[in-house]
C-alpha cells in the first residue's frame, strides 16, 4: 500500500457507506468540504429522493444536502474510483459490508470506520474485524467523539478523534474531515477509542433507564462517573490508555450520549423503564440502539479479561434476560462497598 499524505486543498472522491443520520451528516460535512460524496444506501426510493430532493427522507429529514452528493444503491459503483471509504453502518453489519467491499475496493484506499460497537461474531474491535477480510490494517482509522449528527449537519462547532495505527493514516482522514466548526484531533490508541465508543453507549442506556423511573440529577451523574470507571478498568486490561477515557472519544461522548435528547441509546432506556421494548423502538425510531448490542459484546469481552462491569452487566440483564428494574438497581446499590479506584 502506498503511504498517504495530508493533500492540498483540492476536491476529492470519497465513498460513505451507510445513509443514516451520521452517514447523512458526514456526507453533508464532507459535500460541503470540497469533497464529491457518493452516498450508499440499501434503499431504492431513498436514493432516489436523494438525487431528486437532495434531502434524506427518513434521517435528518430537513436538511439539505449539497449537489456535491450523489447516491447510489450500487457498492461497487459507489467505491469505483473512490480516494477514501468512509463506513457508517451499524457495527452488526459491518463484516457483511467488508465482504461485499473485498473484491472491488482498492488495496491503496483509506477507510474510516464511524461505527461504534464489536463485530458480534468474532468479538474483534471494528478495524481488527475489518482488517481481517480487507487487508492493510495500516489504512484502516477509527472515529469516535461527541458527534450527534443533528447537531454536526447544522454547523454547530464539535470535535472527534481519529486514531489508527498510522500516523499518515490518521493525519490523512484529519485534513479530510476537518472544518472550522469540526476539529479534528488525531490518536493512536484505537483500541482504547473504539472501545469508549462501545461501552458508552451501554452507560447511556442506563442513565435513560434511571431517568425513566424518575431518578434524579445525582443518580445521573453517578452512573456516568462509575461508568467511565469500569470502561478505563477493561481499556486499560486490553493494552490501551486510560487518558483517552478523559478525553474526547471517552468523557465527551460519554456526556453527550448520557444527557442529549439526540441520543437513541439514552431515550430506548427511558422506553425500557417505561415497559417498552428494543424491538418496537428500533421499529418505531428506524434506527439500531447499537448500545442494546454492545452490551452482550463489552460485558463478554470484559468477562474474559475479568474485568468487573456491574453497571453494562445489569443493562445486559434487563435488555436480554428479562430482569426487572427493581432487581437491577439492588444488584447495584447492594455491591460491596469498595475503593473509588480500583
Amino acid at each position: 500500500m502506498e503511504d498517504m499524505a495530508v493533500s492540498s486543498p483540492q476536491t476529492r472522491s470519497v465513498a460513505v457507506i451507510g445513509a443514516g443520520s451520521w452517514g447523512s451528516a458526514i456526507a453533508w460535512l464532507l459535500g460541503n468540504n470540497n469533497s464529491q460524496v457518493t452516498l450508499w444506501s440499501r434503499d431504492p426510493d431513498l436514493t432516489k429522493s436523494i438525487n431528486s430532493q437532495h434531502q434524506n427522507p427518513r434521517y435528518l429529514t430537513g436538511l439539505r444536502l449539497p449537489e456535491t452528493i450523489i447516491a447510489s444503491n450500487d457498492l461497487s459503483k459507489t467505491v469505483k474510483d473512490a480516494e477514501a471509504l468512509v463506513l457508517v453502518t451499524p457495527s452488526m453489519a459491518l463484516s457483511e459490508i467488508a465482504l461485499q467491499l473485498k473484491p472491488v475496493l482498492e488495496d491503496s484506499v483509506p477507510v474510516i470506520i464511524l461505527s461504534k460497537g464489536l463485530d458480534p461474531a468474532s468479538g474483534k474491535l471494528l478495524d481488527a474485524a475489518l482488517a481481517d477480510i480487507i487487508g492493510f490494517p495500516e489504512r484502516i482509522a477509527v472515529l469516535s467523539g461527541p458527534n450527534h449528527a443533528e447537531e454536526v449537519s447544522l454547523g454547530i462547532p464539535a470535535a472527534t478523534v481519529v486514531a489508527s495505527s498510522s500516523e499518515d493514516c490518521a493525519l490523512y482522514f484529519q485534513d479530510l474531515l476537518a472544518t472550522p466548526v469540526f476539529r479534528v484531533y488525531v490518536s493512536s490508541d484505537t483500541l482504547g477509542v473504539q472501545l469508549c465508543g462501545a461501552a458508552k453507549n451501554v452507560v447511556a442506556i442506563a442513565c435513560g433507564v434511571a431517568a425513566g423511573i424518575g431518578f434524579g440529577d445525582n443518580t445521573q451523574a453517578m452512573i456516568m462517573t462509575r461508568g467511565l470507571a469500569e470502561i478505563a478498568r477493561l481499556v486499560e486490561a486490553l493494552g490501551g490508555d486510560q487518558l483517552t477515557c478523559m478525553g474526547l472519544a471517552g468523557m465527551g461522548d460519554l456526556v453527550a450520549t448520557c444527557t442529549s435528547e439526540h441520543s437513541r441509546n439514552r431515550s430506548f432506556g427511558i422506553e425500557l423503564a417505561q415497559k417498552g421494548s428494543l424491538e418496537g423502538y428500533q421499529a418505531r425510531t428506524h434506527m439500531i440502539v447499537e448500545g442494546a448490542l454492545a452490551a452482550q459484546t463489552v460485558t463478554d469481552l470484559a468477562r474474559r479479561h475479568q474485568v468487573e462491569m456491574p453497571i453494562c452487566e445489569q443493562v445486559r440483564s434487563i435488555i436480554w434476560d428479562g430482569l426487572a428494574l427493581d432487581q437491577a438497581v439492588m444488584a447495584l446499590t447492594q455491591r460491596e462497598f469498595k475503593p473509588e479506584f480500583y
